[in-house]
C-alpha cells in the first residue's frame, strides 16, 4: 500500500520525525527513558521510538514494526550529526536556546505556576525540560538543514514521473473528495477611540516606568505577549529582518535603555525598550497591547466585506481583483486568493478543512461564495472571511491526467530519498554506531549492525 511506500521513501520519514511542533512532540506526562541507540555522539532514546509509532499509527501508517520506526529514527540522527560536523550550516546554538526559553514561557503561561506545568510534563526541575525542549529544537533545525543541503540539487523529468506512476500506480491512493478554495481575509478595523485607549494605557505604562517601576515587571503585568510577558519582555539575538518593519524601525532607531513612544504593528500596540546592539543583532524588551476587536468592529468589517461580494456577484469586480485590492492576508492576496495545502497544491481534502469553514461551505457548489463569517487566523488574531469555492474534485483513483503534479511530488520526493540513502550509506563505516541489544533480532535495511566504529 502507499503507506508502505511512504514510511520506505526518506522523506516521508523525515517529514514525520521533524513536522510536529513542540507540544506534539513532547507531551503531558511524557517520560525520557532508556537508549535505543547511539550514533556518533546523537542519541536515540526509547521513547523517542514509542513517539513516533504512535504518531506513524495516526498518520494511517500501515506498519506497527518498531525495528522499521527505529531505523527511520537513527537514519534522521545521522543526519543531524553530519549537519552538526558541516562547516556551511550555520551553528544556531544561541538562537535556539533563545527560541526555547520563549517557548517555555509561553508553556508556562497556559498553567497556574511552574510548579503545575513541571507535574505535567513529569519534569524535576524546568532545567530538565528547557534541555529536553532545546535537544528537540536543535535536531529538527540541524536534520532539515542537512536533508536540504543533500536534496538541493534534486529534480525529476517528465518521464521519469511516468515512470514512477508506472511501476507504482498499483499502490498510489484514491484520491478523497476535494476543493479548490479562494479567500479574501480582512482584520476588523479599530475605531479611532479604542487606538486612543491602547495608546493611552502604553503612554501610562511607560510614565510608570520612569517614575522608577521596571520595564520587566510591567511587561509581566501588562504585555499580552505570551511568549515574551514572563521573561520581562525581553527578546535576545534578533537579526535585523526578523521582526516585523514597524518593530524593528522603532527599535534600532533607540538608544541602548531608551523607551519608545505606542508603536502600531500588525500584531498591535508596542513599548519597546532597546537593551544592546551587536553587530547584525540586537536585544529588545516590549509590552503589547494586541489590537483585539469588539463585537461592533468586527460587525463593521463584516458589512465592508458583504459589500465586496455584492459587486462580484453583480460582475462589476472579479474575486481575484478583490482580494488583491483588499485582502489582508499577504500569503494568498497576490495569487488571486487562492488556498494552498500543505504540499503546495490548491487541492484541498474536505474532510480536512477546519469546522468553522467547513459549516460556511455546507450547501456551497463550483463558484459560489460565502457570506463573511467570523474566525480567528493562523495566530489566534480575530479575523473575517469571504471563501469562494472554484473547484469541486469528486473522489477519484489518482492518474497522470488529473493529478500529475501530485505524482511529480511523489517522484520528486522518492527521488530525494534515494540521495539521502545514498548520503547515509556513504557514512556508516566511518560513523559510531551502537544499538542496544533490545533490536537484536531486527532485520535493518541499512548496514547499522555493522562491527562499532570509534574515530
Amino acid at each position: 500500500m502507499i503507506n508502505k511506500l511512504k514510511i520506505t521513501f526518506l522523506l516521508g520519514v523525515f517529514t514525520m520525525l521533524f513536522s510536529g511542533n513542540m507540544n506534539a512532540q513532547l507531551k503531558k506526562g511524557q517520560l525520557i527513558d532508556g537508549i535505543a541507540a547511539v550514533i556518533g555522539d546523537e542519541i536515540v532514546l526509547e521513547s523517542d521510538v514509542e513517539e513516533q509509532m504512535n504518531y506513524g499509527k495516526q498518520q494511517g501508517a500501515s506498519t506497527t514494526d518498531r525495528c522499521e520506526f527505529l531505523e527511520n529514527l537513527i537514519n534522521n540522527k545521522l543526519l543531524v550529526y553530519e549537519a552538526k560536523r558541516d562547516t556551511l550550516i550555520d551553528n544556531r546554538s544561541a538562537a535556539i536556546k533563545d527560541q526555547v526559553n520563549a517557548k517555555y514561557n509561553n508553556l508556562l503561561s497556559q498553567f497556574p505556576d511552574e510548579k503545575t506545568l513541571l507535574a505535567a510534563y513529569k519534569f524535576r526541575n524546568q532545567y530538565e525540560m528547557k534541555n529536553v525542549m532545546e535537544k528537540i529544537d536543535t535536531d529538527q533545525y540541524y536534520g532539515q538543514a542537512k536533508y536540504q543541503r543533500i536534496t538541493e540539487k534534486a529534480d525529476v523529468t517528465p518521464n521519469q514521473v511516468t515512470d514512477f506512476f508506472n511501476m507504482y500506480k498499483s499502490q498510489l491512493p484514491e484520491i478523497k473528495d476535494e476543493v479548490s478554495l479562494s479567500q479574501i481575509i480582512m482584520f476588523p478595523k479599530l475605531t479611532e477611540a479604542h487606538k486612543d485607549e491602547l495608546i493611552g494605557k502604553l503612554k501610562k505604562i511607560k510614565a510608570d516606568i520612569a517614575g522608577g517601576e521596571s520595564f520587566e515587571s510591567q511587561a509581566r503585568i501588562y504585555s499580552e505577549d505570551k511568549g515574551t510577558a514572563p521573561n520581562g519582555g525581553l527578546m535576545k539575538n534578533i537579526l535585523k529582518g526578523q521582526m516585523v518593519k514597524p518593530f524593528e524601525a522603532a527599535a534600532l532607531n533607540l538608544q541602548e535603555g531608551e523607551i519608545s513612544e505606542p508603536v502600531e504593528s500588525e500584531f498591535g500596540y508596542h513599548i519597546i525598550q532597546l537593551v544592546k546592539k551587536s553587530g547584525k543583532a540586537y536585544e529588545a524588551r516590549h509590552i503589547l497591547l494586541m489590537a483585539t476587536p469588539t463585537d461592533g468592529e468586527i460587525t463593521t468589517a463584516k458589512q465592508k466585506l458583504d459589500s465586496i461580494r455584492g459587486l462580484i456577484l453583480a460582475e462589476k469586480l472579479s474575486f481575484k481583483d478583490a482580494a488583491f485590492k483588499f485582502s489582508d492576508d499577504k500569503r494568498t492576496k497576490f495569487n488571486a486568493g487562492v488556498i494552498t495545502g500543505a504540499d503546495g497544491s490548491s487541492k484541498i481534502e474536505r474532510e480536512s478543512i477546519p469546522g468553522t469553514i467547513s459549516y460556511e461551505l455546507a450547501g456551497l457548489n463550483k463558484s459560489d461564495i460565502t457570506t463573511a463569517f467570523d474566525d480567528v487566523d493562523e495566530r489566534d488574531r480575530k479575523v473575517v472571511k469571504m471563501i469562494k469555492i472554484e473547484d469541486v474534485i469528486p473522489s477519484h483513483q489518482i492518474t497522470l491526467e488529473t493529478d500529475y503534479d501530485r505524482i511529480k511530488q511523489m517522484a520528486l520526493n522518492k527521488r530525494k530519498g534515494e540521495m539521502i540513502e545514498k548520503f547515509i550509506n556513504s557514512k556508516l563505516p566511518t560513523t559510531f554506531i551502537s544499538i542496544d541489544g533490545r533490536y537484536d533480532n531486527c532485520n535493518f535495511k541499512g548496514n547499522w549492525k555493522k562491527e562499532s566504529l570509534t574515530k
